[in-house]
């Protein structure tokens, strides 16, 4: 980071104490070397996690100012990190904030999060420089997105077509509307668990959840349920 970089870094505030949550530990690690320099940035990298039952464990551990949250993650992904988190982000004193940082730009992903109480959403795209000024932005309390997101998130809140909550939907973790969406779209369970990086057994066992939550019986209706909602 040179003179410039450091400069447009905000001064009010010396650190920043940050948890990387993704499931590729490449990425936590090239992250890791691009603004854990906290002599350089002020970011002082406190923990990481691959998966969300990690995540929750590192962030209420460690109650970092900002988690760098990645939408998609095994065990319920970015969302279900944000809900299992909620307490830990209303706290008055001492809120834990969370930055999403994502390959995603899909409309799903970025509402899904910004619902879940998630202060911004950026893409991996992102350079190291931006990337440390929007840490410190969301530690104080503002909200950051990647240029071409705000205007969308803007706009999917405000106007009239904007994506209704749905609460049959919000009952279903990431994961589970990932596999939701496959099984409408007609993927059998092996094919599902090779895409999805799972065993088939842990397929169905979405499958079964998915299933209990909105009270259908079977993957033809819940195709038909899927197909209603647009979601295939």
């Amino acid at each position: 980071m040179n003179e410039e970089q450091r400069r447009e870094r905000p001064q009010e505030q010396h650190r920043a104490r940050v948890v990387l949550v993704d499931d590729h530990r490449m990425f936590r690690t090239g992250v890791q070397a691009e603004i854990g320099n906290t002599a350089e940035t002020g970011v002082e990298v406190v923990g990481e996690a691959a998966d969300v039952d990690q995540a929750v464990t590192v962030i209420t551990a460690t109650r970092p100012d900002v988690v760098l949250l990645d939408v998609h993650l095994p065990g319920g992904g970015g969302v279900e990190v944000l809900r299992r988190s909620a307490t830990l982000m209303a706290d008055p004193e001492r809120p834990v904030r969370f930055l999403a940082l994502s390959v995603s730009d899909a409309a799903e992903d970025v509402i899904g999060v910004i619902r879940g109480g998630a202060r911004g959403y950026v893409t991996k795209t992102i350079t190291g420089a931006d990337l440390v000024r929007a840490v410190f932005r969301v530690a104080e309390g503002d909200a950051v997105f990647s240029p071409r997101l705000a205007g969308f998130v803007l706009d999917a809140f405000a106007s009239t077509d904007a994506p209704p909550v749905d609460e049959d939907l919000d009952r279903l973790t990431q994961r589970e509307r990932e596999v939701l969406r496959l099984i409408a779209r007609g993927y059998a369970y092996k094919e599902i668990a090779k895409q999805l990086f799972i065993s088939v057994k842990t397929v169905e066992s979405h499958v079964s959840a998915v299933l209990r939550k909105l009270q259908l019986s079977n993957r033809h209706e819940l195709t038909r349920w899927a197909t209603a909602r647009r979601l295939v």
